[in-house]
């Protein structure tokens, strides 16, 4: 009724929500670079909505092409009809998300040249892609965690940015680094909401 209402007197409508992948098995590591390229990417663009939402793009293909290791996967958000509270919102899962175990990327982290080489291979990845948009997205707005709506809605977010709706884009990864490993414990513990695909 209050959607009806709001509507009507053409209030503007914004989604936000919060989608959780998790990719298993001995192929995953691979998806690290592209989500460290997109993370680099966004800072050097100082977060021009254009480049995240190309490496969002990027980052979705990429998910659906390695659709045979999705795990796990949830998802949350909301719908507003204030911009202000959606914009809380949204800082509200940004600050979730950065403080999963894992999800916070050093920069400045000094580099052990003198170690021999040698990387453990993360045999887990959740990515955690959190957007703001206006409108009506029914494939984002429904339970994505069986395998055919997950992919509707990576689909549905691809094209959000071609038509220009997305209003923020953040990706949020674990494990952040090449070396770093999320144990299936860990999975448990700081990712509780995900649900078997």
């Amino acid at each position: 009724m209050r959607d009806t209402f709001n509507k009507m007197v053409g209030r503007t409508r914004y989604v936000v929500c919060r989608l959780f992948v998790h990719l298993g098995g001995s192929d995953v590591a691979p998806i690290l670079g592209v989500l460290n390229r997109g993370a680099r990417d966004a800072i050097d663009s100082e977060g021009d909505m254009q480049v995240l939402g190309e490496s969002l793009v990027e980052l979705c293909e990429t998910l659906l092409r390695y659709d045979q290791d999705w795990m796990s996967a949830a998802n949350e958000g909301d719908v507003f009809w204030s911009e202000g509270e959606a914009g809380d919102y949204i800082n509200e899962l940004f600050t979730d998300s950065a403080e999963r175990y894992g999800a916070d990327i050093d920069w400045d982290s000094p580099s052990d040249f003198d170690e021999p080489l040698s990387i453990p291979v993360t045999r887990n990845v959740v990515v955690m892609i959190t957007v703001a948009l206006e409108g009506e997205v029914p494939e984002l707005e429904t339970d994505l965690a069986n395998i055919r709506a997950l992919k509707e809605g990576l689909k549905a977010l691809i094209n959000l940015h071609y038509k220009h709706k997305l209003r923020a884009i953040q990706v949020h990864f674990s494990p952040a680094q090449l070396g770093d490993e999320l144990s299936n414990d860990d999975l448990l513990q700081y990712y509780p909401e995900l649900i078997p695909l």
